[in-house]
């Protein structure tokens, strides 16, 4: 499997305080990875870097097979080669149906002048039906997106970041405020998507990391403490010492 993403020796220090440290990384074209980790220890700003909102004081991010220079690029044009980042905390259009958010997310021309005048084709109106389908939420695509459970606002967020075909989807804490049959039905979601793009989970939850089944990295300080399936990382003495024991 090709490398899709790799972050080499990559460290950023803020006001002092150095919160990636030397950190290296990477994930093949269609693999799921979930990182874990204390607070603390760089995952949110791992994100950042890779998505271009921070910038490294030094080290390398390469993507894809052209072997592109991601610190090079805005997050704009990060966003357009293909990296989808999902927060905690979901944003949807809450006064929009949720077909209108996933016809609103699909790839498209955004110039002013097609936005104006664009009608729904066949082919986007069949998109929205096959990511609803994909997400669970076939059932709801005529409410309003502000009337859904917390659990169906982050799949449909996770539905509206899969209309725009990224090859890398990054996601933070999904199960966070999810019951068990909707942290159950994210896995699935996440699971899915991983076939065809890679998939980087940030999770505290161990039993949702678990049912991943997947590679595990484990953060500590900025840098990786160890990597491997879950019972190899949970049985190494240092993620013990610093993260499970505690």
């Amino acid at each position: 499997m090709s490398t899709l993403l790799e972050v080499s020796g990559v460290s950023v220090t803020f006001d002092g305080f150095r919160a990636i440290n030397n950190l290296s990384f990477q994930i093949g074209s269609a693999e799921m990875r979930a990182i874990i980790g204390p607070n603390g220890a760089g995952k949110t700003t791992f994100m950042d870097i890779v998505t271009g909102k921070t910038r490294p004081d030094e080290g390398r991010v390469i993507w894809g097979e052209k072997s592109v220079n991601l610190l090079k690029m805005s997050e704009a044009k990060i966003a357009q080669a293909g990296i989808g980042r999902k927060f905690q905390r979901p944003t949807v259009f809450e006064d929009q149906s949720v077909f209108d958010n996933l016809l609103m997310a699909i790839k498209k021309d955004r110039a002013p002048l097609p936005v104006l005048f664009y009608k729904p084709a066949k082919p986007d109106v069949e998109r929205v039906h096959e990511l609803a389908a994909e997400i669970g939420l076939t059932d709801e695509l005529q409410r309003k997106s502000g009337e859904l459970s917390h659990g169906q606002k982050q799949w449909l967020e996770i539905g509206m970041l899969l209309a725009q075909e990224p090859r890398l989807l990054l996601v933070d804490e999904p199960a966070a405020g999810m019951t068990l049959a909707e942290r159950e039905h994210t896995t699935d979601i996440l699971v899915e998507a991983a076939k065809t793009r890679a998939v980087v989970v940030v999770e505290h939850d161990m039993e949702f990391v678990r049912r991943l089944d997947c590679k595990v990295t484990v953060l500590h300080e900025g840098s990786v403490l160890a990597e491997g399936n879950l019972d190899h990382v949970t049985k190494n003495q240092d993620v013990i010492d610093v993260y499970l024991g505690r």
